[in-house]
């Protein structure tokens, strides 16, 4: 089995492809190749079966060069994240829409019927009342460029595997965390950073309100996730390819309670949480949902992620606190 990873450079890049190298298999089929296509490499991966390209999405001959002839599964994990789309309009469309459709056209011209995993997110809803419960039957109308990229490409997946020229799915992703490293251009970077800062013993400047919900869940659930809807037979699936994935609602508050009992646990001197409210990013993070209905994905597998303080503990245990 062959599997392109775009965005196999980044942080849920990196863990998919540990993960297939773990299992050995998808869907009961050897992995004997994968491909990561990103821009940039932080981590090389040394085994045999993995190949690192670099490379844009934008552009058309890189991913097709990438891709090939032959391809079972692509994972579409890479985008620019959300505070970078406001900032860069061309750009957003140009990576995350251009760069969406040169895989999909990638996918169509493959031999075969290629599975294409989009990772799509619940930036796409917005314009309603978020304090709501969303789910893959709520109105998309997104409010930020990231949101709409990512709703259309969801369209896109639908009218490709209608048209019958791959087999997609869009897995609908809540903000993930803790993300390793410092913080990025995502309008969502603080969800992971009043995690990890304070576990790291540094402050962490918090933009939003403490009592803003926010739907969340652990990295290592998304990871299970993509592979749980790449292996899902067709037969399970309906028109409607998007599924969002069931998520923890989350306040600064109660993160900080939470990191507050790890720590006492593990011994861990904590760093503050500091309010450093940013009106641009509470603008942004008012227009998305608050907490998501996952129902529909766990009906076919996709795990609940675990309780938080066991999110938490995964952190530390991957990757540590300082």
């Amino acid at each position: 089995m062959k599997i392109i990873i775009t965005g196999g450079g980044g942080f849920l890049g990196h863990q998919l492809c540990q993960k297939l190298l773990e299992l050995g298999s998808l869907d009961s089929q050897n992995i004997t190749e994968i491909v990561l296509l990103d821009a940039f490499f932080h981590k090389p991966i040394t085994d045999s079966r993995v190949r690192q390209v670099q490379g844009d999405i934008s552009d058309r001959d890189t991913v097709f060069s990438a891709v090939g002839s032959r391809v079972d599964v692509i994972f579409h994990l890479a985008s620019m994240v959300s505070g970078e789309c406001e900032e860069r309009f061309d750009d957003a469309l140009r990576v995350n829409l251009d760069g969406g459709r040169n895989v999909f056209e990638a996918a169509r011209a493959a031999e075969g019927r290629p599975r294409v995993v989009f990772a799509s997110s619940v930036a796409c809803y917005g314009g309603l009342d978020m304090s709501g419960m969303m789910s893959d039957l709520t109105k998309q109308l997104p409010q930020t460029t990231y949101g709409m990229t990512k709703a259309m490409c969801e369209m896109i997946v639908n009218d490709h595997t209608r048209k019958g020229h791959f087999d997609g799915r869009s897995v609908r992703l809540p903000t993930v965390i803790v993300r390793p490293g410092k913080p990025n251009a995502a309008a969502s970077s603080w969800a992971s950073g009043m995690f990890r800062e304070p576990l790291n013993g540094e402050p962490c400047m918090l933009p939003i309100r403490r009592d803003q919900p926010h739907p969340m869940t652990g990295y290592r659930t998304v990871i299970e996730s993509f592979i749980a809807l790449a292996e899902v037979s067709e037969d399970k699936l309906g028109k409607d390819r998007a599924y969002v994935l069931p998520a923890h609602r989350v306040t600064p508050q109660i993160a900080e309670k939470v990191i507050t009992d790890v720590a006492a646990k593990r011994g861990i001197t904590l760093g503050p949480i500091v309010d450093a409210f940013d009106a641009r990013i509470q603008g942004i993070v008012d227009n998305w949902p608050q907490q998501v209905d996952g129902s529909r994905a766990m009906a076919l597998g996709v795990p609940q992620p675990p309780p938080l303080e066991e999110i938490v503990g995964h952190y530390l245990d991957d990757f540590g606190s300082r």
